[in-house]
């Protein structure tokens, strides 16, 4: 399946507004964003879990990254509530699920395959920083290919968005303007390398996840 799969192109994906597909797995429901292969696949995908849904046990053989948006995400390694910022790497495996159901934004085969670093972090404990008049950021995960964080925008703020490597932005909380195009809660931008841009901040400000610098080299699907 190729979804969204021209990276020298932006691409806007208002998910709230888009159908639940269902998964291989009862209870399980997606809401695709780009994809790249079939059931194995370079993924980046919002994921639906009912209540008392899980996947069996499974190796991450290109490694999963996802943020909880809504309820708690549930596996082996402990309870992930909402703002919790997951990263298991290549080879990595556990067993999904969620008691009381969840709903997560999550890519699949888009790490470093020499990657073994296990990050699990609770955006609710900590801290965001000043960064700048109208911009607050809470650093998430960094390394020499991607630089993933969370940000705040002042209401009404411009924002510029420089993109050299190529961005992704999903807006968890509030919203903003972009070419002329209203984006609001789970709103997926994505931006080719060299796609600066500009962002007008909506009234009530904005909270999104943002991921940098990933898109340096064109993505493909996964080896298998």
């Amino acid at each position: 399946m190729e979804l969204n799969t021209d990276f020298s192109k932006r691409i806007a994906v208002h998910s709230a507004g888009e159908p639940w597909v269902a998964s291989p797995v009862a209870g399980v429901d997606r809401r695709m964003l780009d994809r790249i292969g079939g059931e194995v696949a370079r993924a980046t995908t919002i994921v639906r879990f009912a209540p008392d849904s899980a996947f069996s046990p499974h190796v991450h053989t290109g490694g999963e990254e996802f943020f909880v948006l809504e309820g708690v995400f549930q596996d082996e390694h402990g309870d992930f509530p909402a703002g919790s910022y997951i990263r298991n790497p290549p080879e990595s495996s556990h067993t999904p699920g969620s008691a009381p159901g969840c709903v997560i934004f999550v890519k699949l085969w888009q790490f470093d395959m020499k990657d073994r670093t296990h990050n699990r972090v609770d955006t609710n404990k900590m801290r965001f920083i000043r960064q700048g008049p109208d911009t607050e950021v809470l650093p998430l995960f960094s390394d020499e290919h991607e630089d993933v964080v969370l940000e705040r925008w002042a209401p009404g703020a411009g924002i510029p968005l420089h993109a050299p490597k190529g961005a992704e932005i999903l807006v968890l909380e509030g919203g903003f303007e972009e070419s002329d195009e209203a984006f609001k809660t789970h709103s997926w931008l994505r931006l080719p390398k060299g796609g600066d841009t500009t962002i007008k901040v909506g009234e009530n400000g904005a909270r999104v996840w943002i991921k940098r610098d990933h898109l340096a080299q064109t993505p493909h699907a996964p080896a298998v």
